[in-house]
């Protein structure tokens, strides 16, 4: 049987690649491993993987994690997790692990650990919104969405309102082989109904009045990349066939035009809304469902991730304090307060109540009364009420708390007020 150098073998793998012996002390690690870490192979050898790759002083099972190490040594079992490691730099990557069972050339068991980062190396930098949290259902979103990123198939997204799902759109992009192409976003709650074919599918000079030049649509411009549509639900019934035309086929003619023109485009969509509940209500094609949800992907609450609270708040205070002056931050009243609610606006509207609280704090602390989280809403214990009923009750404290202002009232959910008023009348509010 042919002998092969441990090094030179493992060199060969393209992700990161480390071996670890019973005392969690690596004994080998590929190129690939030490330059994520910023250390030379030959540096990182002997020292214990749960330093190197979480910058902790124990092992992660010690810290509430699944452990590769642990399942293997100590139940035999050769399986894969989901981890947050940290760069040398601290910057967290979101990382899928999957550990082999190999045997030294002495019989001794040996943790074989094969990396496999859920974000791209190019991260977004702390001027623009990034996707933050370590929390189990956070971090099996991600690694779903990582997983499809890949496919050519089309995506719908949904999640409540404030979940992320545009950030999601965007990770998808630029995990997906066309990364380097355009990526177009249109919100499909803020297009009027009248110009909603005009901004699809473009139009020539003349089409209608007041169309005074030709002009491009989305899909034209999104052609070898990704066209992302928010709030799909909302595309006028009587615009579905064309969409849906265009996704069969690829091909469209602008408004006012006679030449058809292709285009290769992949498409996101994402909606809070059941797409099979407006499809019974005779809202939404069937057909035009199919087409969309090619792979469809439930984004978390922010009720389901609570323990990612205290990243998001500092990440988010960080963002709004941008380069003019330091970061205020929340102190243990504040925490246990977020902790607290269950924030029917999920993200956004945390955004928004910590960008209020930044305006009241003193002395650079958020304190629990500085948030102005509403009084009336209790936090609701699964199971024990609906969602519907939640966002009924707190639309209803902010009408009353912004004097039936519906601007504001939208402002303060991060919503339109079209949205706004779709909600008004769902719930009687009006």
């Amino acid at each position: 049987m042919p002998q092969f150098e441990l090094q030179e073998l493992i060199d060969t793998n393209d992700q990161p690649f480390v071996v670890i012996d019973h005392e969690y002390r690596i004994v080998a690690a590929n190129r690939r491993y030490a330059e994520t870490y910023g250390v030379t192979t030959d540096a990182i050898v002997g020292q214990y993987c749960y330093a190197v790759s979480h910058h902790a002083a124990r092992p992660c099972h010690e810290n509430g994690e699944q452990c590769p190490h642990r399942a293997l040594f100590g139940n035999g079992e050769a399986v894969e997790v989901l981890h947050t490691h940290y760069h040398v730099d601290d910057q967290p990557e979101r990382t899928r692990i999957r550990g082999h069972a190999l045997r030294g050339a002495n019989g001794a068991l040996y943790l074989g650990e094969q990396l496999y980062p859920l974000e791209v190396e190019a991260s977004l930098d702390c001027d623009t919104m990034q996707m933050v949290g370590q929390s189990p259902a956070f971090l099996a979103c991600v690694d779903n969405l990582a997983r499809v990123a890949g496919s050519e198939a089309s995506i719908l997204l949904y999640g409540e309102s404030g979940v992320g799902k545009e950030l999601a759109a965007r990770f998808i992009h630029a995990r997906s082989p066309r990364a380097g192409g355009p990526y177009i976003v249109i919100n499909c709650a803020a297009v009027p109904e009248s110009l909603f074919e005009s901004e699809l599918f473009g139009h020539e000079r003349g089409a209608f009045s007041g169309s005074s030049g030709l002009k491009k649509g989305l899909f034209e411009l999104a052609d070898g990349g990704t066209l992302f549509l928010d709030e799909v639900a909302e595309i006028p019934l009587g615009l579905q066939a064309k969409l849906l035309r265009v996704l069969e086929t690829g091909e469209f003619r602008r408004v006012g035009g006679t030449h058809t023109l292709n285009a290769d485009v992949r498409l996101v969509s994402a909606t809070n809304r059941r797409l099979l509940d407006e499809v019974d209500e005779k809202r939404f094609r069937l057909d035009l469902y199919y087409r969309l949800a090619g792979i469809d992907v439930t984004l978390p609450t922010l009720r389901e991730r609570r323990s990612d609270l205290p990243a998001l708040a500092t990440f988010l205070l960080k963002r709004l304090a941008g380069n003019s002056r330091r970061a205020c931050r929340p102190d243990a009243s504040a925490l246990a307060a977020l902790q607290a609610y269950d924030f029917p606006g999920n993200v956004r509207e945390l955004r928004n109540l910590l960008q209020r609280a930044v305006l009241t704090c003193r002395d650079g602390v958020i304190r629990a009364a500085d948030l102005q989280l509403p009084a009336t809403v209790a936090p609701v214990q699964p199971g024990m009420q609906g969602l519907a009923e939640v966002e009924r009750a707190h639309i209803s404290t902010l009408l009353a708390a912004h004097a039936g202002h519906r601007n504001r009232v939208a402002a303060a959910l991060g919503i339109t007020e079209r949205t706004l008023y779709r909600k008004l009348k769902r719930y009687n509010l009006s």
